[in-house]
Order: structure tokens, then C-alpha cells, then sequence
């Protein structure tokens, strides 16, 4: 299908990019511009200002009046990023639908990769339910590229978030799956990527780093939030699926634990692993996750030793 062709008929986009911002102005003219510069033009970018104080608001409103593919959204009192995104998806008008964080870049074929390989794999009959990309990950202690697998089902996003953040799927996808949940503390990207693979069947990766993802310790990431946050979000998401296994909570309850969130393991942790497994591969389960926090933390005490040296 030439979506170029069809769009242009109806004088309407082929993409909507959607992406929330509060109070980061110069993270967000940055994540702007990587979007404008795609080589892939026919998109919509679609900015929810979700009650910024700074500056932001007049940016917006300059940046509508310099580019057409630009709509802005104010919101007077913050809503929160998932009802933002909701908002977005729901005002977007392109056949596609994929976001990105305002402290976050698209690198500049992103856009052109997914419209391509959606197509061929369309043409084809291959059946998928979304798409994403490997990320360029910058952290304090440099630069690294992710290593995603290039196909993911239900049963790996109990494991972990293998598809990340931000995915590309069809407009409807989202619609029909019902959005972000905005009621959740955390877990909102896990959540929808299950909600979605579940549904429309797997995601398929696009092999190449395509999203620049910001990894600092900034204190307004929920990912470096309380633990009581993420532990909220695992019993929120563990309900929404009764059919689930004790195993399968299971494995999704050791994402909790990871040395992603750095978390102290605590007593009362383990004791709610075992409640729900504690079988001798559980046990080893168990192992292998402090065995590999063991190691981050210690190659992090490394680095830090080094930057002192240095």
C-alpha cells in the first residue's frame, strides 16, 4: 500500500509522532528537532504541554507558526504523561502512531525505517502488531547500543521490557487495546507493549539504533522513583491478568528486583518470590539475578573509582 499517495489525498499524515513535555525546555527543542529533521516528512508531531512553568509554552506556540506538521496542546494543570499520550493518540490523525520522550531524539532515517519495513512486511502478509528499533542508550559512563531480540511475544515482556519505551504501530492498535493507563504508578510502556503483543500478536524489531535514550540519574524518572512505585505497578498489572501462572507472576516479579532499579533486596521481598514459586528453578532464577546485580554494582563502583583516579 503507497500510505504517501493515500495520505496525500485526503491531505492528511502518514505518521503521528506524539510526546508530553513538562518544564524541560532544552531537552524538549532538541527532541523537536529530531523529529523535524527525519527523512521521512509526511508525519504530524502532536506536543501536549502538560502545565510546564518555564518557557515552553511560548516555544510551542512560536514552533506552530514556523512548521505546519506542528500542533500543540496546553494543558493549564499537569495530567500526568500517560494521559498526555492518550490525548495525542486520540487527536492524531496519521495511519501510524509512535512516540518519544521530551529528554529523548529520534535519530533521522527512524521515521522512513519503520514506514518502509511496515510496508514490505504488510505487503508480504506478515502478520505483527508493532514495531521498534535498538536505542542508542548515553549514561554518565558513555555511550552503548541495546541488544533486543528481534522478535518479542507475551511471555518475554514478563521477563523484562524487551521492546523499551517507545514502539510503531497502526493508530488503531493503540485505540483498541485502550490507551496508556493513567491510573498506573509506574510500568505504563510494559503494561501497553503487553496489552498490544497480547492482543495483535508479536512486535518485530527494526535492526538498528534508531532512539537516543537519555539514561541519567535525574531524580524525575520513574524508573529512579520509589520502590514503592514499581512494586504498585507489578500488583496493578499482576491483576489484570487472572489467567496468569504463579510462575508467570513470578517472572514478572523479579523485574521488580533487577539491578535496573537498583533497589535494596529486603527480606520481605524474597519472602513474596517464594510465596508465589519455590520450586529448584525458581530458586536459580532467584541466583542468577543476584549474581548479575552483584556484578552492575560492582562494575559501577569500578567506574566510579576510575573517574576519581582520573
Amino acid at each position: 500500500m503507497d500510505y504517501d499517495i493515500m495520505c496525500s489525498a485526503l491531505n492528511a499524515p502518514v505518521v503521528s509522532v506524539f510526546m508530553p513535555t513538562k518544564d524541560r525546555l532544552l531537552q524538549l527543542q532538541s527532541a523537536v528537532q529530531s523529529v523535524l529533521a527525519q527523512t521521512y516528512s509526511a508525519f504530524e508531531l502532536i506536543i501536549v504541554n502538560d502545565g510546564s512553568s518555564d518557557s515552553t509554552a511560548d516555544y510551542l506556540n512560536e514552533l506552530c507558526t514556523l512548521d505546519s506538521r506542528v500542533r500543540v496542546v496546553h494543558h493549564v494543570k499537569p495530567a500526568g504523561a500517560p494521559a498526555c499520550r492518550n490525548q495525542a493518540l486520540r487527536l492524531a490523525r496519521g495511519i501510524w502512531a509512535t512516540g518519544l520522550d521530551d529528554d529523548d531524539e529520534f535519530k533521522p532515517g527512524r521515521l522512513e525505517a519503520f514506514v518502509t519495513y511496515a510496508t514490505m512486511l504488510e505487503r508480504h502478509h506478515v502478520s505483527f502488531s508493532a514495531l521498534y528499533s535498538q536505542d542508542e542508550v548515553i549514561e554518565p559512563q558513555g555511550r552503548r547500543l541495546t541488544r533486543k531480540e528481534s522478535c518479542v511475544h507475551f511471555e518475554n515482556l514478563l521477563m523484562h521490557n524487551c521492546i523499551g519505551n517507545q514502539i510503531f504501530a497502526r493508530r488503531e492498535v493503540f485505540l483498541e487495546i485502550g490507551l496508556y493507563d493513567e491510573k498506573l504508578p509506574a510500568w505504563q510502556d510494559l503494561d501497553l507493549n503487553m496489552r498490544i503483543v497480547s492482543t495483535f500478536g508479536p512486535a518485530l524489531l527494526v535492526d538498528a539504533p534508531y532512539y537516543v535514550f537519555y539514561n541519567d540519574e535525574r531524580p524525575d524518572r520513574i524508573s529512579r522513583k520509589r520502590k514503592t512505585l514499581i512494586l504498585d505497578a507489578y500488583w496493578c498489572i499482576s491483576k489484570k491478568w487472572p489467567q496468569l501462572s504463579d510462575r508467570a507472576r513470578q517472572t514478572l516479579y523479579l523485574q521488580t528486583l533487577s539491578s535496573y532499579y537498583g533497589f535494596p533486596i529486603s527480606a520481605q521481598d524474597v519472602s513474596t518470590y517464594f510465596k508465589l514459586s519455590i520450586k529448584p528453578s525458581s530458586i536459580v532464577r532467584l541466583g542468577h539475578l543476584l549474581i548479575e546485580r552483584f556484578r552492575v554494582t560492582s562494575a559501577a563502583r569500578c567506574r566510579r573509582r576510575t573517574l576519581k583516579q582520573g
